[in-house]
């Protein structure tokens, strides 16, 4: 049960990213960013000493971390 919240979590995070940046991805591209962008969001959270509780407060970090992702991959591959 907690990979399909994962993955949820993930599809919502990675969605509000491209709203944010303005991206033009697909589903499957939002999820996988979302749930990257979980982990780097986690991690520069960790660094700045910030936290959020809750699915409210992980959907948030996971947005933060995959607009971070959508930021490095279009200056990569642009």
């Amino acid at each position: 049960m907690d990979i399909f919240i994962s993955i949820a979590i993930g599809a919502i995070a990675g969605w509000l990213a491209s709203l944010i940046t303005n991206s033009k991805s697909g589903l499957i591209k939002n999820i996988i960013l979302g749930l990257v962008g979980g982990f780097v969001g986690k991690f520069v959270c960790g660094l700045l000493h910030i936290s959020f509780a809750g699915y409210l407060g992980t959907i948030i970090v996971s947005a933060i971390g995959a607009c971070i992702v959508i930021f490095i991959v279009n200056k990569i591959f642009k």
